[in-house]
């Protein structure tokens, strides 16, 4: 899922938009991440939400971090898009979430990505 992450990260900068959690995108985030605690990796986490006006994620491939940081942000009232690929096996937990800051959509292609997540933003303000 790198390209992916890396993809929305280039499109949100190309965008001018500030992407805080650009180290998703590190080719070499499990190496870096293996030299930390997981108290920091956590205070980082935790501090990039917080710094945030929207949360977007790549769910195509389940991660129980990142559920935890969609349930933080989306209990903050955070406005959350969370974008998967068609084959994906998308929790229900996501899919039925009636919140009105929270949206899952499926995308095709790096085009249909990046259009999905520029009506968020527009959306968003």
């Amino acid at each position: 899922m790198l390209p992916a992450y890396r993809h929305i990260c280039k499109f949100l900068r190309s965008r001018g938009m500030n992407v805080l959690s650009w180290h998703v995108a590190d080719p070499d985030l499990g190496g870096k991440e293996a030299k930390m605690s997981e108290q920091e990796i956590y205070d980082r986490d935790i501090s990039l939400i917080k710094n945030s006006d929207c949360l977007i994620a790549e769910v195509t491939v389940p991660s129980i971090g990142v559920g935890y940081e969609i349930c933080r942000a989306a209990g903050a009232g955070m406005p959350v898009l969370c974008v998967h690929r068609p084959e994906a096996n998308v929790s229900a937990m996501l899919l039925g979430n009636p919140g009105k800051n929270m949206r899952v959509e499926q995308y095709t292609g790096h085009e249909h990505l990046e259009n999905i997540i520029s009506e968020f933003v527009a959306f968003i303000g």
